[in-house]
C-alpha cells in the first residue's frame, strides 16, 4: 500500500503513525503545502492522510493553497471513495469540503484531555479494541459546528461536540491528537501561535507542565494511536 500525507507545517507530521506505516510496509509520500509543494495526482495511492496546522479552514486569503487541498480532499472522498483520515485541521477540512460548517469556539481546547466515544463510535471499526474514553492532546480554537450529511459523530467532549466523525464508510476525522511522540510538545510549543494559545489557556509555564503530563502517559497514548491506525489500515485493505 501507499499513502499520501498532506502537511500544513513541518512539525505537524504523522508522528508515531510513521512507525506503524513502517511496521506494515506501507510506503508514504508527504506534501508540505505551506512550502508550496504541489499535490500529486491521487492515482497510485490507497489512502489520503491530512494532518493539523496553525491555520484555519477559512484562511484561503493568507494560504491560497487551501483551495487546492480542499479540491483534492473532495475528489478523494466523494469521487474516488478513497479512505481518508484527518487530524485536527484535517478533520475540519473534511467537514467543510463535504458541506458541513466550521467555526471558532467560545473557548479553545488546549492541553491533555479525554474524549468519550459515542454509541456510534463504540461500534465503529476505527475504534475497535479501544477504551470508551481516550486520552489525547487538544490544541485548537475552531470546531465542526455542523457535521456533513451522511456523517456519524463518533466521539465528543464537554467543550467540543464533534471530536471524531465518519463520513460515508471510509472517511474519518479526529479533532484530537494521539499521534504524539516525545518531541511533539517541544516542537509545537516552538510555534508562536501555538505557544500563545497554550499559555492563554493554561497559564505561564504551561509548556513545561504539558510536556511532563504527556510524557507520563505517552506509552498508553502511543498504544492507542497504534491500534487506531492499524484499524484504519484494515479498512484500506
Amino acid at each position: 500500500m501507499k499513502f499520501l500525507v498532506l502537511q500544513h507545517i513541518a512539525v505537524e507530521h504523522p508522528g508515531s503513525w510513521r512507525d506503524v506505516m513502517g511496521t506494515h510496509g506501507i510506503a508514504w509520500d508527504s506534501v508540505e503545502l505551506d512550502e508550496g509543494e504541489a499535490i500529486p495526482a491521487l492515482e497510485g495511492y490507497d489512502a489520503l492522510i491530512c494532518m493539523g496546522g496553525p491555520m484555519d479552514v477559512f484562511d484561503e486569503a493568507e494560504h491560497p493553497w487551501l483551495a487546492a487541498e480542499k479540491a483534492i480532499i473532495r475528489e478523494a472522498v466523494r469521487d474516488r471513495a478513497m479512505p481518508f483520515l484527518g487530524a485536527c485541521l484535517g478533520h475540519q477540512l473534511l467537514a467543510e469540503v463535504l458541506g458541513g460548517a466550521v467555526g471558532r469556539m467560545a473557548a479553545p481546547e488546549v492541553g491533555l484531555m479525554e474524549v468519550a466515544l459515542t454509541a456510534s463510535g463504540k461500534a465503529d471499526p476505527l475504534f475497535a479494541g479501544l477504551n470508551d474514553t481516550l486520552a489525547c492532546l487538544q490544541w485548537h480554537g475552531c470546531e465542526i459546528t455542523t457535521p456533513p450529511a451522511d456523517s456519524e459523530i463518533l466521539a465528543s467532549s464537554p467543550g467540543c461536540a464533534v471530536q471524531a466523525v465518519r463520513v460515508g464508510q471510509h472517511a474519518y476525522g479526529l479533532q484530537f491528537h494521539i499521534e504524539m511522540t516525545e518531541m511533539t510538545v517541544a516542537e509545537w510549543g516552538g510555534l508562536p501561535a501555538y505557544e500563545k494559545s497554550l499559555e492563554a489557556t493554561l497559564g505561564p509555564g504551561a509548556l513545561t507542565r504539558l510536556d511532563a503530563d504527556i510524557s507520563a502517559r505517552l506509552p498508553s497514548i502511543n498504544a492507542t494511536a497504534r491500534r487506531l491506525f492499524e484499524n484504519f489500515i484494515s479498512l484500506v485493505n
